[in-house]
């Protein structure tokens, strides 16, 4: 008898797949077969879900001008025949969703014929996940709070290995008047917003406050220049760059995290434990950024600074606050770490491979 199937269905963006990834990974320790299904960028990452048995769906980007949305819709159409020849083709045991639009024909196909799942990154369950809630077999939730998620099951958001192998990573105590590691990062595509306020804040600090920062920052390609120099004027000690591939490495090394607050970025905080100074994107769908950050500063792992406040002056206060007095940072430090689920993908793994065997949520 071969081993039972599953069909992860994720788009193309990061928040997404980094999930599915984890979730490939349990499943195929517990010996289950796998098939991916997605749109034309999902089918750029490599890692383990490039390995698998991929099906991509002929989908369009929903984002864009009226005309371009409005074909994004209409695709969805032959999206949905295709996912019901994948499904019927391949007779999984379960498929399991991560929201996006790009999952929305596969779940849609499955529901009544396999049974489903859908996981929710973010701390308001999304609207493709909302549009198909009440359908699903099964909800995962990355948060306790997660809003119109009533029946879910919270599992956490899974994190990419690397990210685990510092889950016991040690917290080096900021001194008082030692240095103090600042790692500012606004996710894959970076923040302007950052490479505007943090420099300037750090700049108007005391000269001998300032020095005693060590600055790691990513910032979009086509800032990195203006912000190396507005840092070397400033006479500190920062590498900037657009992308960096030890970034859960970087997380570990800082004393303190400036950071948007997007699922994967909250979770890898957690995970880790270290405390941040969360910069919700104000434009984000339903706002979640801010529901994502509100969890973290709830449970006293992070701050929450709004983006309309999040200026020079006052980040310049509460940077010369913690390096007046670093004793804040600790506490704050064991606080995300304990909100931090590191066993997520395994958590996940154990409702899909429930549903697999004819159960239910």
């Amino acid at each position: 008898m071969s081993a039972p199937l599953v069909i992860l269905a994720a788009g193309g963006t990061g928040g997404h797949v980094f999930p599915a990834e984890a979730l490939a990974g349990a499943l195929d320790k517990r010996g289950y077969r796998l098939a991916f299904v997605t749109d034309d960028r999902g089918t750029q990452y490599g890692g383990r879900l490039g390995a698998l048995e991929t099906h991509r769906l002929p989908l369009r980007k929903m984002t864009g001008g009226v005309v371009q949305k409005l074909r994004g819709f209409a695709s969805l159409v032959p999206g949905y025949f295709a996912a019901r020849g994948v499904i019927k083709k391949l007779v999984p045991q379960a498929v399991v969703g991560f929201g996006g639009y790009p999952s929305l024909p596969t779940i849609a196909a499955a529901i009544g014929r396999v049974p489903t799942a859908v996981h929710e990154q973010n701390a308001v369950l999304g609207r493709v996940n909302r549009l198909i809630a009440s359908k699903v077999d099964a909800i995962a939730s990355s948060f306790a709070t997660t809003r119109h998620a009533e029946r879910a099951t919270l599992t956490g958001n899974p994190v990419r290995e690397n990210v685990i192998a510092l889950r016991d990573s040690t917290y080096w105590v900021p001194e008082k008047n030692g240095e103090l590691r600042l790692l500012v990062t606004g996710g894959s595509q970076g923040a302007s917003i950052f490479g505007r306020v943090v420099p300037d804040a750090i700049a108007r600090l005391p000269q001998d406050t300032r020095t005693r920062l060590k600055i790691v920052q990513q910032t979009r390609k086509d800032d990195v220049e203006a912000v190396a120099a507005a840092y070397a004027k400033a006479g500190i000690a920062a590498e900037v760059a657009p992308f960096f591939a030890d970034l859960p490495q970087r997380i570990a090394n800082a004393h303190l995290v400036i950071a948007r607050s997007g699922a994967s970025t909250v979770a890898e905080l957690a995970c880790i434990g270290r405390p941040a100074l969360l910069v919700p994107y104000m434009h984000a769908t339903d706002d979640h950024q801010t529901e994502n950050a509100r969890a973290l500063a709830d449970a006293g792992g992070a701050w929450l600074l709004p983006e309309p406040h999040f200026t020079a002056e006052a980040l310049e206060k509460h940077l010369a606050l913690l390096l007046a007095d670093p004793s804040a940072l600790p506490p704050m430090a064991q606080a995300a770490w304990k909100f931090g689920k590191p066993d997520a993908a395994e958590r996940l793994a154990d409702l899909v491979a429930h549903l697999a065997t004819g159960g239910r949520a």
